[in-house]
């Protein structure tokens, strides 16, 4: 029960405060867990750098994802408390306690017995055999007694077996249900983050021949995104993709940096490797059908130069 409560509840102090409101019958004060204090550290930062801007919207995106996830953990935390710690303790500091003190008294009492029998066999006179033998049969019979009533408590502990066997299962489904959401939730992330490159490139270029300022970071566009070195380049890299979709054939391309696969459909990249890519009816203009080897997937034509 104690690890259990340490996996809901990491913090000592945060265990110990609960604690104190438990005994106090008063409720303690709801605070912001983990993942939420992330989520809003990461959409106040979001905000500074600006919805518009694709890092920004993305930090804002990623501290909603946190959110979620901080109040399925809050769920978590709540349903195993009703359903599997509640009934646990009770048990523990109700019929456990119970059962404990009565087996030491039954201990006790054999103790007892067990005096009375060696008085009886050391008894010589009549008169104190007489004695001895009263005395046994009153120790026995509160023995048998005891034994009887620790007998039915310990029956009545398999009746409360079946009970917190029902209750494990409510807490495992309590974490199967918040374990589900968590992967859920990133999924939906990793979709939604999958299309901010080629949004973060058109930022940058309009930002390059509009002249517009914008509220983040000035860095080098060469750190993270294919060089362009004037508005010549970029028409002459769009018209070969362009081309290569209205000719189904197929180009080599080198890629200009890492892409992690979002899905099984998608192909993950490394930089400066060279691939096979194609255009597939029906596609999004965004990617192309990229394969090395033996594996084949999706790529984003932003991550994308294509070889003559």
């Amino acid at each position: 029960m104690k690890q259990t409560e340490v996996l809901l509840q990491p913090n000592p102090n945060v265990r110990l405060e609960e604690f104190v409101y438990e005994k106090l019958e008063k409720k303690a004060p709801t605070r912001m867990n983990n993942h939420e204090l992330l989520g809003q550290s990461m959409i106040d930062s979001g905000s500074e750098f600006g919805p518009g801007t694709a890092y920004g919207n993305a930090l804002i995106k990623c501290g909603e994802t946190q959110k979620q996830i901080g109040g399925a953990e809050r769920e978590l935390i709540q349903s195993a408390a009703i359903n599997f710690l509640t009934p646990f303790r009770n048990f523990l500091d109700g019929d456990f306690k119970t059962i404990l003190k009565e087996r030491k008294l039954l201990q006790v009492k054999r103790l007892d017995l067990d005096a009375a029998k060696t008085r009886l066999k050391k008894a010589r006179m009549a008169d104190a055999r007489a004695a001895a033998e009263q005395e046994l049969r009153m120790t026995q019979s509160e023995f048998d007694r005891q034994a009887e009533i620790t007998r039915l408590l310990l029956e009545g502990v398999s009746s409360t077996h079946a009970h917190h066997l029902r209750c494990l299962n409510d807490f495992v489904e309590a974490q199967t249900t918040y374990y589900a959401q968590c992967y859920q939730y990133m999924v939906d992330l990793q979709k939604q983050l999958g299309s901010f490159p080629s949004s973060f490139s058109n930022n940058n270029q309009s930002s390059v021949s509009g002249g517009a300022s914008i509220s983040v970071p000035t860095i080098p566009v060469s750190a993270s995104l294919p060089s362009v070195s004037a508005g010549h380049g970029s028409s002459t890299a769009s018209g070969g993709f362009n081309e290569l979709r209205s000719s189904n054939g197929s180009r080599k391309a080198r890629v200009l940096y890492d892409y992690d696969a979002a899905s099984s459909s998608e192909l993950s990249l490394l930089a400066d490797e060279v691939i096979t890519v194609s255009s597939v009816p029906g596609m999004d203009s965004d990617w192309l059908m990229g394969e090395r080897g033996n594996q084949k997937g999706k790529v984003p034509i932003t991550y994308l130069e294509l070889l003559n």
